[in-house]
């Protein structure tokens, strides 16, 4: 057996011709590419952020856009119904209100001949009332002038004391609902009289006031 010597430590095996600082190991020096790998890093991530952003905001304006047209159709489509809604009833409402009109004939005939009286008075004017209530309006009155879109002439004569085709009798009234023309007032009409002159209307003020005065002055 060798015996070892005190005092004396191995020593690793140097190559000749190295130093000691040669046998240490060196610590590697990062490059200037590698400091620089992060923050291009960073930037594509930013612009790939910022993409996506974009195309959300874009996806967003679309959307609002369709959900604002949808509210708009949906809107409309309310209104057109309730159009409808309306329509309907009122000729529902009209169509019973015709056929109402020639109770209301015989109600106005026997009222013009005194037989409105008792009970049947009663039931009459409640009808009456309800038919008003339902928006049934009469309309016809003597000395109107004629209109054919309201008017239908049974009669026909001539007058001097008309300056216009104008109604002198009402033989059946006329009725409305809103404005639609349920019936036309059936009427008898007179004409100015052929070559007759007109009377002009500075005249027929100043006859009204003889008329209220008790006549002309006497001088």
């Amino acid at each position: 057996m060798t015996e070892e010597t005190p005092g004396f430590e191995e020593q690793p095996d140097v190559p000749s011709g190295a130093t000691s600082d040669d046998a240490e190991p060196q610590t590697a020096t990062p490059s200037a590419e590698g400091a620089a790998a992060p923050d291009g890093d960073a930037s594509a991530q930013l612009a790939g952020l910022t993409a996506q952003l974009d195309q959300a905001r874009m996806a967003l304006t679309e959307r609002t856009a369709d959900l604002q047209r949808l509210q708009a159709e949906f809107q409309n489509y309310r209104r057109r119904i309730e159009r409808d809604r309306i329509a309907v009833r009122e000729i529902a409402i009209a169509n019973l209100l015709t056929e109402l009109l020639p109770v209301l004939d015989d109600i106005g005939r026997a009222r013009d001949h005194g037989e409105l009286v008792g009970g049947f008075k009663s039931v009459a004017e409640s009808l009456e009332t309800v038919a008003a209530k339902m928006g049934l309006q009469q309309f016809g009155k003597e000395g109107e002038p004629f209109d054919p879109t309201i008017h239908e002439a049974l009669m026909h004569s001539y007058a001097p004391d008309v300056t216009e085709t104008t109604c002198v009798a009402i033989l059946q009234p006329g009725y409305r609902f809103g404005e639609r023309t349920i019936r036309p007032a059936r009427v008898a009409v007179a004409e100015p009289q052929p070559g007759a002159q007109p009377v002009k209307a500075d005249e027929q003020a100043e006859a009204a006031d003889d008329k209220e005065s008790g006549g002309p002055d006497e001088g």
